[in-house]
This record gives C-alpha cells, sequence and structure tokens, in this order.
C-alpha cells in the first residue's frame, strides 16, 4: 500500500502520544546517566528538542510505525545512533514507569511500515 505525504496534524492523538513517550524516554535516560531530576541537561533537551521536530515532520504522522521500523531515516547518523542509545536503555524503564505507553509503544512496533507513493 502506497501512501501520499499527509500534512501533519500535530492534533491528532497518535501524534500527541509519540510526542509524549518520547519525552518519557529522554527524561528517564536523562535521570538514570546525568542524575537530573525535572529538568534535562543541556545535551538532553538538545536531543528532544531534534527528536520532537523529526517527528513533527515526519510523512506519515498518526499511521506510521515505530521510528526504527520506519522506510525512511530522518536521523542524521550521529542522532539514529544516540537515539538508540535512549530507547535502549529507556524502552525497558518506560514499562515501569508508564505502562500504557510503553504498551502503546510495542503495539505501534507491530505496525506494518507505509510506503511514500513515489509520484509525491
Amino acid at each position: 500500500m502506497t501512501m501520499k505525504p499527509q500534512p501533519p496534524n500535530p492534533e491528532h492523538k497518535r501524534m500527541k502520544r509519540e510526542r509524549k513517550t518520547i519525552t518519557y524516554m529522554v527524561d528517564i535516560y536523562c535521570k538514570g546517566h546525568h542524575g537530573t531530576h525535572g529538568r534535562l541537561c543541556p545535551e538532553c533537551q538538545q536531543f528532544k528538542d531534534y527528536a520532537l521536530l523529526r517527528l513533527s515532520k515526519c510523512p506519515f504522522q498518526e499511521k506510521k510505525t515505530t521510528c526504527g521500523k520506519c522506510v525512511i531515516h530522518c536521523y542524521k547518523p550521529d542522532m539514529k545512533a544516540e537515539v538508540r542509545k535512549v530507547m535502549r536503555y529507556s524502552g525497558p524503564r518506560l514499562l515501569i514507569h508508564h505502562p500504557t505507553l510503553a504498551l502503546h509503544h510495542a503495539w505501534d512496533g507491530r505496525r506494518k511500515p507505509p510506503t511514500l507513493d513515489k509520484a509525491a
């Protein structure tokens, strides 16, 4: 199934949940690695801002799978390595801190990745 890119809909519940998930994952990572409480360190804040920007520009929006299974790689190589590091640490801990978000993220990862319409 090919899809045309959709205009971003930041108010769609799926996209709100994606933003919330990445925010919590970065918070968990920063607290565990940098000892922060309530505020992110500058590096983690910069990473979170970058991840949210990439999410807002995703051509699939609410039809997307998880970024790791996507056919398009939006992240720069260094940021892609960083997101893997953050997800690897935060993923299991998200299940404890925010089980509903963790289950939704796992379920979203089971989605079949959409493809872009080549004519678009």
